[in-house]
């Protein structure tokens, strides 16, 4: 048992991936020698060789493509989005090959393979390398979609996600790549995509969350109730699709209303999703409106006013007030 960054337990599980099995490879931009732009990928091409752990040209079309390639002959990819930002070109192979191999063969192909990088916003970063695209891929059959909020659960999702037969695209809130540690297990384990978490149990109100939203949920749940003696349940989504919807009804049937806070735009965000599926399965037990906590629908702004843009503590304790008082 270790003291792991979100980052070291992801170098962590992709070495320990690889070593078990000779089928993981890895391709992406400055991932050998550099070990990728956050140091995700250390040592690795060091240790496996320049045959598994590649770099590849400024061409994520073509990295994805090679990658479903391999997938489909039996190979276990991992593709590194430098930024996931950076998704956009390469959306043709992800969403009109990889998510369809399986339908489309009735059954006689599979793509196993990860995608995989930063994303979000909240360092400074450049145009184009902090945008939020979860959605895009949750609403695409044939994907599924992880985003961790912290070190344990990275590792365990990552080891789930590449023994998936089917390809997963995995999100890595950037924001939070080093600013939490904990424990994590030096030996491998898994985490079952597809089931949520009850990140902090509480009756009045549910918080549902995921990513680097999620420290923001916990701090404001734990600080009202120090402040007002507010029992606040917070509820770590972990994978959108294939969506866990009954521990988050459970926990809206016990409390009677709930918030969905993640740092996309408003309109299309996957809290959209959550929302209408709420109001489908326990809309008896409700006793106000879901309300959403998000970016606002801009492109994501300047690093001036990105702290504006994005949800924070006093905004989330803003929306608790008006679900407490409708």
């Amino acid at each position: 048992m270790g003291n792991k960054t979100i980052v070291q337990a992801i170098n962590e599980a992709l070495d320990q991936a690889m070593g078990q099995d000779p089928d993981v490879m890895m391709l992406g931009l400055d991932i050998g020698k550099n070990g990728g732009v956050f140091r995700v990928t250390d040592k690795l091409q060091d240790k496996y060789g320049e045959d598994r752990v590649i770099d590849t040209p400024i061409a994520e079309s073509g990295t994805v493509g090679t990658a479903i390639g391999l997938a489909v002959n039996g190979m276990k990819p991992i593709v590194e989005m430098q930024f996931m930002g950076f998704i956009y070109s390469a959306m043709d192979q992800i969403c009109s090959q990889a998510a369809r191999v399986r339908f489309r063969s009735q059954g006689s192909f599979s793509a196993p393979m990860v995608i995989r990088g930063p994303y979000g916003g909240g360092v400074h970063a450049l145009e184009l390398h902090c945008d939020s695209y979860e959605a895009f891929f949750a609403h695409t059959p044939g994907l599924k979609v992880v985003i961790p909020s912290n070190p344990y659960d990275a590792k365990g999702l990552m080891l789930s996600a590449i023994k998936d037969p089917d390809p997963v695209v995995f999100f890595e809130p950037m924001r939070i790549y080093r600013s939490i540690k904990q424990e994590v297990p030096e030996e491998m384990y898994e985490i079952p995509i597809g089931e949520a978490s009850v990140a902090l149990e509480g009756e009045d109100l549910t918080i549902i969350s995921w990513g680097a939203m999620m420290p923001v949920a916990l701090d404001t749940a734990e600080q009202l109730e120090k402040e007002k003696g507010l029992s606040i349940e917070v509820i770590d989504v972990r994978s959108l699709a294939p969506l866990d919807m009954k521990t988050i009804t459970d926990s809206i049937t016990k409390t009677g209303r709930g918030i969905v806070m993640h740092e996309a735009v408003k309109t299309g965000g996957f809290g959209s999703e959550i929302a209408t599926r709420i109001m489908e399965e326990a809309f008896l037990y409700m006793e106000c409106p879901i309300e959403r906590v998000t970016g606002f629908d801009t492109p994501y702004p300047f690093p001036q006013v990105e702290n504006e843009w994005l949800p924070n503590t006093q905004r989330l304790t803003s929306a608790v007030e008006k679900v407490l008082t409708f």
